[in-house]
């Protein structure tokens, strides 16, 4: 009885130190993981900083100015340009211009449409479906 118990003491001496050394390893590979996302991170940070730095030269005010007098023919505004808003002339509607077209060629109504009493329903059709 008492090398069964002995047998087993060291049964579970070696089952606790295989434990506790499988958790001491899975310790060290999460840590460095998250020392390596952490360098990630910092990188990510890094290009992140670059990024802002091209876009605030990129759109340095004075070198959009440079560009638009360069590509763009633009006038300095005078005062004649400036009038009131009730001078401005009403903007007539437009319509829909594509469906005017169809009309004017004839293709306002479809021709060969089944017409078997099912019509389709747009307010049914849009409603989500659950």
């Amino acid at each position: 009885m008492v090398r069964f118990l002995n047998i087993l003491a060291i049964a579970s001496l070696i089952g606790s130190a295989i434990y506790a050394y499988s958790i001491k390893y899975d310790t060290i590979l999460r840590a460095e993981k998250i020392v390596k996302l952490k360098h990630e991170i910092d990188g990510e940070r890094d290009e992140i900083g670059i990024l802002r730095a091209e876009w605030a030269h990129l759109t340095r005010p004075e070198r959009i100015e440079a560009l638009s007098n360069k590509f763009l023919d633009l006038q300095p505004s005078s005062l004649a340009q400036i009038v009131k808003a009730e001078a401005l002339p009403d903007k007539a509607p437009q319509g829909d211009q594509i469906g005017n077209k169809l009309a004017a060629l004839g293709f306002g109504e479809p021709e060969n449409a089944p017409d078997d009493g099912a019509r389709w329903d747009s307010a049914a059709s849009s409603a989500p479906a659950r």
